[in-house]
């Protein structure tokens, strides 16, 4: 029976970034990657499979860089965990032996099942798989009507890609007034769903799916209140991930309120040298410190980095106190993005705020040809002026300005020490030094405080 240091279970951003962080801290241990298939999927980039990328393949993501570090990988999966013994036990009949056990399992679709005719066939979910994903884009080829159900990011642009490879009729159906509602604020929101309509795609939002029609077993119709029935011989259901935790409920660990992994700050779980990292794992929202379900890869790797560095002895400090909620996206080449608390989640969590925005071009002067609209909306502190959260919506650049954003709340820093952040530009690359979007938005921000 094979003995490992450490065997962590999942192959995604998480289990890779903590295997290739603890192996380089650690290259006299032995650590094990185990999972379901061979090759992997950048999660974010799925939607641009069916358009831009052509190929899953071409967004394929394997363990090559802990392979290198060191590391050893198996294709396999785990069915029981024993604590006791400290055994995990696989589909294949192999049993393993681990000092240090990481759940790095992920997260799935959640499945509608009140939903009538959520099982017929042809009805299909957006899972980190590579080998489902290359057959629903197979499937998604011979489509004629599809109906996308969910306004989310990956329900969103997996909509809008579909409609712009052009072989299929694509209809999006939201719930909510408007798509990406759940990370932008209404403003945002609204220009994100005018966005996707501007491409041509079919937007169906404040809009109830109320069952799915079939023949023969087979989906046909997708049956609303307000937009009548939609002819779809395929549905894609888009409505949400949950944490991938039933073997670590099996096996004894303790899950929370929302049904991920009980962790504490540095991905320890109640069980000894037993960690828990990623979407499977629970975090705690920065500014409302409520227990929270952010799923993003750029979250689950800041975690793996933090947990890879600490397997062995606490050797720096966990300066990762909480999930910010970081998204960006890019929907008929109009970039738009979000960090921390909008009007939303600010009065969902009494997180009283105040807000301004400014908006000029990404390049100067603007005249230049390739110039794009950008406007920055930050929101502050109504006390000390300290940045709680922000919006960017124009240029690519929109991006990069919102991880400075996220920096800056992280960080507490204020509209006061904004308004002489030091930056760099160029006219082919940043708006103009003289009207920066992010500093004349906190201006606006000092203005409002020195009225209270």
């Amino acid at each position: 029976m094979s003995k490992y240091d450490v065997i962590i279970l999942g192959k995604g951003p998480a289990g890779i970034i903590a295997g290739v962080t603890a192996k380089k801290q650690n290259p006299d241990k032995s650590i094990l990657l185990i999972g379901e298939e061979e090759k992997g999927l950048v999660p974010c980039g799925i939607p641009y499979i069916f358009h831009r990328l052509k190929d899953v393949s071409k967004n394929a993501m394997g363990p090559k860089p802990f392979i290198d570090a060191g590391g050893e990988v198996l294709v396999d999966t785990a069915i029981n965990v024993d604590y006791d013994s400290k055994k995990v036990s696989l589909k294949s009949g192999k049993v393993l032996e681990f000092d240090r056990l990481v759940f790095a399992t992920g997260s799935i679709p959640v499945i509608p099942k009140f939903i009538e005719g959520y099982a017929l066939e042809g009805v299909y979910y957006i899972k980190k798989s590579y080998s489902y994903i290359e057959q629903l884009k197979e499937e998604a080829s011979k489509a004629k009507n599809i109906v996308v159900i969910g306004g989310g990011f990956i329900g969103a642009e997996v909509a809008e890609q579909m409609h712009l490879q052009g072989e299929s009729k694509v209809t999006l159906v939201e719930l909510e007034s408007q798509c990406f509602s759940k990370a932008f604020s209404r403003e945002l929101a609204e220009v994100a769903t005018d966005k996707l309509r501007e491409t041509g795609l079919t937007v169906h939002t404040s809009t109830k799916v109320e069952k799915l029609e079939g023949k023969d077993g087979k989906v046909t119709a997708v049956v609303t209140d307000k937009a009548g029935s939609i002819e779809a011989d395929m549905v894609i259901m888009s409505i949400g991930y949950k944490p991938n935790t039933e073997l670590a409920q099996n096996s004894g660990l303790e899950l929370n309120s929302i049904g991920a992994i009980r962790i504490d700050n540095f991905g320890r779980t109640a069980k000894d040298k037993v960690y828990a990292v990623g979407d499977c794992a629970g975090t705690i929202g920065f500014l409302t410190g409520r227990e929270d379900t952010i799923m993003l890869a750029s979250t689950a790797t800041a975690e793996a980095r933090i947990l890879g560095y600490n397997m062995f002895g606490i050797k720096i400090k966990r300066c990762f106190s909480g999930t910010l909620g970081v998204f960006s996206t890019e929907v008929n080449g109009f970039s738009m993005a979000s960090a921390g608390v909008n009007e939303n989640t600010a009065d969902e969590a009494g997180v009283l705020y105040l807000t301004t925005k400014f908006s000029d071009v990404d390049r100067h002067p603007g005249t230049l040809d390739d110039t794009m609209p950008l406007t920055v909306r930050l929101f502050a502190s109504v006390s000390d002026g300290s940045i709680l959260g922000g919006e960017v919506w124009g240029g690519k650049s929109s991006g990069e300005i919102i991880n400075t954003i996220a920096l800056a709340i992280q960080k507490r820093v204020t509209v006061y020490e904004l308004v002489s952040f030091q930056i760099g530009s160029h006219p082919l690359l940043t708006a103009a030094p003289t009207k920066t979007v992010l500093i004349k938005a906190a201006e606006g921000i000092i203005a409002q405080l020195h009225k209270q």
